[in-house]
């Protein structure tokens, strides 16, 4: 039986799972993203030119690979066909090689105007959500009240989309907004609203497909199939810092319902981590660094959201949370991202266990959204060195030192942010 592979984020996401499918997909037929939405920001960078993916798998840059944003992904179709027509600009033409599953959510303007809503309102204790409405479309799908890419092409589509779009205008109404007032990507509503719709219009010359069908049949024809994930597993929903977490399950087990496939058809699973951490937004971080090391990890990383530009906090590397994200999705290969970062420092840190209560634990408490963990750190000697193309042997000693403690191999390094920046052990 064949089976399909996953690529996944272990820490807050950005991790740089956008170099890495693209490093991947010329081992693979199809590319699939299986969760999230336009809250995600995957950059690749080539022959000097960047490029930042909200919505679109990672594999798009690559000749003859098939993309396929999968039932587990939710849409906004403005937002989308931008990101289609700039790929267009520079080159890539997507009308053969991209499909969208009928199942996907769309997210409506009248989601983003009670994400902005809902934000606002919660004033100190705000998630720090990245106001994409992804939060409210994830939950009317829960609720059962969504609506679906397939039903773009359903005689009562408008009637969902007004009977959808009065109900968040009463909720926001009841958090004492005006949705007129609310800017959306600096625009009223209606113009949000106007745009929304030309991208509804500008969808239809896609393929929209029964992606449960497609995937699975792709598998028994011999196909290889990569699943993408989005954001990192430290923010999955049932797993991550509840409750400063996305609104979708960003482990493996998420690959079954987002795309359609049964447990039995995944094979390889790669986890990106960096050789660092970083988070956006609030939540907990212990090992958060305030000072000059902190500044310093941030502007050597260039380490600002590729979706929202907000400085991203920076700390070492937690390897009891990184423990944690290997177990729960089964991790067989890991790939460590911008050791780069770190070439000049004379020493590098990671957390082995927390002091969480008086008491010393490796593992994550249920409790550590609302109480203060402290990280027992272990300092190594830093590389001291650029990596052109070698890995130093002090970078080997940092590289077998996480090894050892997550229990799973490092396959791949990557030292700068060009795809042909990477090396495979």
């Amino acid at each position: 039986m064949n089976k399909l592979d996953i690529l996944l984020g272990l820490q807050w996401g950005d991790e740089g799972k956008g170099k890495v499918v693209d490093a991947l997909t010329p081992n693979y037929d199809i590319v699939c993203r299986f969760q999230g939405g336009p809250n995600a920001g995957h950059t690749i960078e080539f022959e000097g030119k960047k490029f930042v993916l909200h919505n679109i798998p990672s594999g798009v840059l690559t000749p003859g690979c098939v993309n396929v944003i999968g039932n587990g992904v939710i849409i906004d179709p403005y937002i989308l066909k931008g990101e289609i027509e700039g790929l267009r600009k520079a080159g890539f033409d997507l009308s053969k090689t991209l499909m969208i599953a009928n199942r996907a959510h769309l997210i409506l303007p009248s989601h983003r105007a009670l994400d902005a809503a809902n934000e606002k309102a919660l004033g100190k204790m705000k998630v720090g959500t990245t106001l994409k409405g992804i939060g409210p479309t994830y939950t009317d799908k829960t609720a059962r009240k969504g609506v679906r890419i397939g039903d773009i092409h359903m005689a009562d589509f408008l009637e969902k989309y007004e009977k959808l779009k009065q109900s968040h205008m009463q909720q926001i109404a009841n958090l004492n907004f005006d949705m007129n007032e609310l800017s959306l990507d600096g625009m009223t509503f209606s113009d949000y609203e106007k745009a929304w719709f030309e991208g509804i219009e500008y969808l239809k010359q896609y393929q929209f497909i029964d992606g449960e069908y497609y995937i699975n049949e792709a598998l028994d024809k011999g196909k290889k199939v990569l699943a993408e994930g989005a954001q990192g597993s430290m923010l999955d929903v049932d797993f991550g810092s509840y409750p400063f977490v996305t609104s979708s399950n960003v482990i493996a087990a998420g690959v079954c319902s987002g795309l359609g496939i049964a447990p039995c058809r995944i094979g390889k699973v790669f986890g990106i981590f960096k050789a660092y951490c970083t988070r956006v937004g609030t939540g907990p971080f212990p090992t958060e660094l305030f000072d000059e090391t902190g500044e310093m990890l941030r502007q050597n990383g260039h380490e600002f959201g590729a979706t929202t530009g907000r400085p991203r906090r920076c700390g070492w590397l937690d390897l009891p949370a990184l423990k944690y994200a290997v177990m729960l999705s089964g991790v067989t290969d890991l790939m460590m991202m911008k050791s780069d970062v770190m070439d000049d420092f004379e020493t590098v840190k990671a957390a082995t266990a927390y002091r969480f209560n008086g008491q010393e634990t490796k593992h994550l408490p249920f409790a550590a959204c609302t109480e203060t963990m402290e990280p027992v750190l272990t300092e190594l000697p830093g590389w001291q060195q650029k990596i052109e193309g070698a890995i130093p042997q002090k970078l080997e000693d940092y590289i077998k030192f996480i090894e050892d403690y997550v229990g799973a191999p490092i396959k791949f390094v990557s030292y700068g942010p060009d795809r042909t920046q990477n090396i495979w052990r």
